[in-house]
């Protein structure tokens, strides 16, 4: 019980500054083996040319155990030349294995969830599937929600009818095949994470193949 109250008390004193709650520490070698911010060590070396552990020891030869968050993503994004949404995912992954925030959580202290695909399909064509209210029917059902902002092709900021946030961001991959990133954000608990990932792997399923069905005319 004394465990368990430090470290309550540990996440209590972090909140005073600026949202971050401790975690248990994880090795780098640790976070290479098993997923991290959702990511499993082969993924992201797939992705970025490195795995947990090398973006580890780079980032910490880096100084980024000292810097926020945001810079540190920064400097992902302008020295190692990764998009936007990568350069999120290694820092979260990073700021997770070195015990600066606990799985799921974001910069700002609350839960995040995120899921993705790559579809066989141009990416304005999967764009359209989300933008279209008919079209996102067949995919998603009848769910109501509000765009607070929208970029062709790009991305779509959503506000979710429960006030959480929802940033859905589109990537060309080749000219008939593209990716979405859903990241289903402002979750009040740990525990909210599983039912938002749920949705939308169940959702997104369901849009991959409706939308390679339509695509290929099959």
């Amino acid at each position: 019980m004394m465990l368990i109250d430090r470290l309550q008390s540990l996440r209590r004193e972090a909140s005073l500054f600026g949202g971050h709650c401790m975690a248990v520490k994880r090795s780098s070698s640790e976070a290479d083996n098993g997923k991290v911010a959702g990511i499993s060590g082969e993924a992201v070396k797939a992705a970025t040319g490195k795995s947990w552990e090398q973006w580890c020891r780079l980032l910490d030869k880096a100084g980024a155990k000292s810097l926020p968050h945001k810079e540190i993503a920064q400097l992902i994004h302008e020295k190692h030349g990764l998009s936007g949404w990568w350069s999120q995912m290694v820092t979260v992954g990073y700021e997770q294995a070195r015990g600066r925030r606990e799985m799921n959580m974001s910069c700002r202290g609350d839960f995040q969830g995120s899921v993705s695909r790559t579809i066989n399909a141009p990416v304005g064509t999967l764009y359209a599937a989300w933008k279209d209210a008919r079209l996102r029917r067949a995919w998603l059902g009848s769910q109501s929600f509000t765009v607070r902002k929208a970029t062709e092709n790009k991305s779509l900021r959503i506000t979710w009818p429960d006030e959480t946030h929802v940033e859905v961001n589109f990537y060309a991959k080749a000219p008939d095949k593209s990716q979405v990133a859903v990241q289903h954000g402002k979750l009040a608990k740990a525990s909210d994470v599983a039912r938002v990932k749920k949705l939308w792997t169940a959702a997104l399923n369901k849009l991959k193949s409706q939308t390679e069905e339509r695509v290929t005319g099959s």
